[in-house]
């Protein structure tokens, strides 16, 4: 269906789309009225006092002292200031009725961990959310958590729905922000800058957790990298994990890392991030102690100016032990100058028990001694629709088949702008299979006669999707939409092109696409906590997209 050509339906189209918007605000309007619970306040002095009520009037003297005495559904706002403490919450939220720690509204709040030393014994931090759930944290600068290797700015254990977001980590020993054995968490938004500065584990480390998503997010000038310090690593045992739209770079070790370690890592999705100038791989993938990593997708994200590969489908690890891998997907990025003359390229796949990878409608361009490389591969191998773009005859490196050769006309390197010029080879010669259903900036594929090559595709930017872009990124929310269907659904392509060339070229639809994206992550948040509450609603817009079929 073209919905570019206005047929007599437009109208109902409209006003039903318009329904189903509508329907889903009012909806999230009314969980948003649901959740009930006290506003508490902290201050440093003169006013704070932990003998106060923590009113706004007479605030508390610590967050401590907020995590100790808030219940299911309370608030704590923290006025501009330092504050020298380790926080654990003592209680958690429930569904429907989080426990939050936020800053007040325009206020810089400080946890400074200079003047304390927390465990030497084991994982520790300066705000520890410990066998809890429904907590959110936001907001914050929480910073020097120190002195022992395993010392974390943020630091979740063992904790379910824990929401980090909007904070500010730096200097923190090990990771800015640490989640082990959880499930059901999301760091959207926060800046971690000087993580792992000589520590172990990663600048935002995820580890055996289930149902993640690390998104937003900017890490950046990490610590020496002497025993750890990647930017992201979602590894051991972590499962069913979205990695997207973060900005990492000047990382001392490489810049986004998936590794089974020794347990079944699997469905994890690394899409739209930005990765340059880190010391190492720009995305890497590993089985580094004989788990198997499977089902991983890596799409639509550009890499560039890395010290070695644009990604690496690596042989990480001892020797003795196993690195098995299996399903592996690998479309649709871009790969820029990253090695040297001596070592690096676009593509690295080195390790033979890694069966069934697909390498395809990937740019390849000026990396450093092969754009594609294969060093070692297990079963089915799958390399095709690559743009290869300075092949260096290199003893181990590939063309692969239904390849385009040629410079892929880049808006520009020098500013990082990986866009496509009209006249690029990359237009139109991707292949469909397992193409993503949109590139980077979230356009629709594909566009005019096929799908393009690389990150972006090629086409005019409407307003309206730049208007639907800012939106998006600006609330740092989820798709309601998305949440219920998935990002690569028929219903979701039906959706977005209403969106966008029904709904959008009218003022009062951009209006309510504005209304709709700020509402959103209420409905995705209620939806989470009770799947029989999201199957009502995808009921509901199921009934209503039956209208949008075709009149033929």
């Amino acid at each position: 269906m073209n919905f570019m050509q206005v047929s007599s339906r437009v109208r109902m189209k409209v006003e039903v789309l318009s329904f189903v918007l509508v329907f889903l605000l009012v909806l999230s309007i009314a969980v948003c009225s649901s959740a009930s619970g006290a506003t508490y306040y902290v201050s440093p002095p003169p006013s704070g006092s932990d003998a106060n009520p923590g009113t706004e009037a007479q605030p508390w003297l610590t967050i401590q002292k907020a995590a100790d005495t808030m219940v299911a559904g309370d608030t704590v706002l923290i006025m501009a200031g330092t504050y020298q403490e380790r926080v654990a919450p003592k209680n958690s939220g429930s569904s429907g009725n989080y426990i939050t720690y936020a800053s007040y509204t325009g206020d810089t709040v400080t946890i400074d961990g200079s003047a304390m030393s927390l465990s030497l014994v084991d994982q520790d931090g300066l705000f520890v959310v410990d066998n809890k759930s429904y907590i959110i944290i936001s907001g914050l600068t929480i910073k020097n958590a120190r002195p022992n290797d395993n010392n974390n700015g943020i630091y979740v254990d063992s904790s379910s729905y824990i929401t980090i977001e909007k904070n500010y980590t730096y200097n923190t020993v090990s990771s800015g922000i640490g989640v082990w054995d959880s499930d059901h968490i999301t760091i959207d938004g926060n800046e971690v800058e000087l993580a792992c500065n000589n520590g172990e584990q990663e600048c935002i480390t995820v580890s055996t957790t289930d149902i993640f998503e690390i998104k937003n997010n900017h890490v950046h000038h990490s610590g020496p990298g002497t025993i750890g310090g990647e930017g992201i690593d979602a590894k051991d045992g972590s499962t069913n994990g979205k990695i997207y739209k973060n900005h990492v770079h000047h990382i001392n070790r490489l810049g986004i890392y998936v590794d089974s370690w020794d347990k079944l890592t699997s469905q994890i999705e690394v899409y739209q991030n930005v990765v340059h100038d880190c010391a190492n791989d720009g995305f890497t993938l590993a089985a580094e102690s004989g788990g198997l990593l499977e089902n991983i997708k890596i799409y639509n994200n550009i890499a560039y100016n890395n010290k070695y590969n644009g990604i690496n489908i690596s042989a990480n690890g001892e020797a003795i032990y196993s690195h098995p891998m299996k399903n592996i997907y690998v479309v649709n990025n871009t790969f820029y100058s990253n090695g040297d003359s001596t070592w690096g390229g676009g593509v690295l796949i080195e390790n033979p028990e890694a069966d069934d990878v697909v390498i395809r409608n990937n740019i390849c361009s000026q990396n450093g001694i092969a754009q594609v490389q294969v060093e070692a591969s297990g079963n089915n191998l799958t390399i095709d629709h690559n743009l290869i773009d300075g092949y260096r005859g290199y003893a181990t490196e590939t063309y692969g088949t239904d390849y385009v050769e040629g410079d892929p006309l880049f808006i520009s390197t020098s500013g990082a702008d990986f866009h496509l010029q009209q006249s690029s080879p990359a237009i139109d010669k991707g292949s469909p299979t397992d193409a993503p259903a949109d590139d980077y900036d979230g356009s629709l594929r594909p566009y005019g006669a096929g799908y393009d090559i690389g990150a972006y595709e090629y086409g005019s930017v409407t307003a309206t999707t730049t208007i639907v872009s800012t939106i998006t990124t600006t609330t740092n929310g989820p798709c309601s939409a998305e949440e219920i269907y998935g990002d690569d659904s028929e219903e979701i392509k039906i959706l977005r092109s209403l969106r966008d060339e029904v709904l959008g070229e009218i003022p009062e639809g951009q209006e309510l696409i504005k209304l709709y994206y700020e509402w959103s992550p209420a409905i995705v948040k209620a939806m989470d906590e009770d799947e029989r509450f999201k199957e009502d609603i995808k009921e509901m817009v199921n009934g209503l997209l039956m209208l949008f079929e075709d009149d033929e």
